[in-house]
């Protein structure tokens, strides 16, 4: 139960962040995407289904606010937090290399699926120009905010799995 009302705790806070406080620290018009940081982080700590179910949150929280209609960000972060959670068996976390390289991943390919779906479809086909003024800046910007916040989300599954160890042991 910690556990639930954590994480969507983080989810919220994540959300709440993203609408108002990195809208005034935008660069560019850039700002990152913490729903993927935070649906790839916890996909990769957690396994593939808590990763299906939190970017399935926060996918529906990005569809409300942003979306064009319902279900799209939901569906796409709900595989890029599922397809991180196959990650779980080789995830270290004194080792921050392959978070990164998985965040950037994420953060490539859903500019790079946002495009196709939204953009190429319709006829739109300044693949170049879309690439380099939105894609790379936010897949940058997504990464440098992850130095900052992937720490504080690995402490806090440390201590929630402490504690669930702990809760579990007075049960047997």
């Amino acid at each position: 139960m910690l556990r639930k009302l954590t994480v969507t705790f983080f989810i919220l806070v994540c959300f709440v962040l993203q609408c108002s406080v990195f809208v005034h620290l935008s660069l560019a018009g850039i700002m990152p995407n913490l729903m993927i940081i935070l649906t790839s982080s916890f996909g990769f700590m957690r396994g593939e289904k808590e990763g299906l179910i939190i970017g399935f949150f926060c996918g529906l929280l990005t569809d409300v606010y942003f979306g064009s209609f319902l279900g799209f960000y939901a569906l796409l972060l709900m595989y890029i937090g599922f397809l991180n959670g196959k990650f779980s068996k080789i995830f270290y976390p004194e080792d921050i290399k392959l978070p990164l390289a998985l965040i950037i991943t994420s953060d490539l390919s859903y500019g790079m699926i946002c495009y196709v779906l939204m953009f190429l479809l319709r006829g739109r086909l300044a693949f170049g120009y879309y690439f380099t003024r939105i894609i790379l800046p936010e897949a940058l910007y997504t990464t440098i905010v992850t130095l900052f916040l992937y720490p504080l989300l690995l402490k806090v599954n440390e201590k929630l799995e402490k504690w669930e160890r702990k809760r579990a042991q007075k049960f047997v």
